[in-house]
């Protein structure tokens, strides 16, 4: 009997630990969309193993690319920064059906300029 409860315990807790991991490996890869709002634009991103988010957003209009930085929690949240000529932020939403939406905001220039993003994970070969 303690070998079966032992071997259920330990069955559970393996479950458990792979689900979380799971979840995060689905997001790893590459992501792009639109932006649009103040300005308009291209953005991507890459998710690495550890929730790691970096790549850029491209204004079409002024021709100048903001550098996204930021971090990927298990559930999809997503908190970066634009940064480099920006001083703003690029937050949201990344779900397991591949899409992505959220908000940016860049404070450099004044007045601060800001809308919104959608987009999805690229599709691997």
């Amino acid at each position: 009997m303690k070998k079966l409860f032992l071997l259920l315990l330990t069955t559970f807790c393996l479950i458990s630990c792979t689900s979380d991991d799971e979840t995060l490996t689905d997001y790893i890869g590459t992501w792009s969309g639109t932006y649009e709002g103040t300005e308009k634009g291209l953005w991507k991103f890459v998710v690495a193993s550890d929730g790691k988010v970096t790549g850029t957003m491209y204004n079409q209009i002024s021709n100048v690319n903001y550098n996204i930085s930021g971090n990927l929690d298990r559930s999809g949240q997503l908190t970066a920064e634009l940064v480099i000529p920006a001083d703003g932020e690029f937050s949201g939403t990344l779900n397991l059906e591949k899409k992505g939406s959220g908000n940016w905001r860049n404070d450099s220039p004044t007045p601060s300029i800001s809308g919104s993003w959608t987009g999805e994970k690229d599709k691997t070969k």
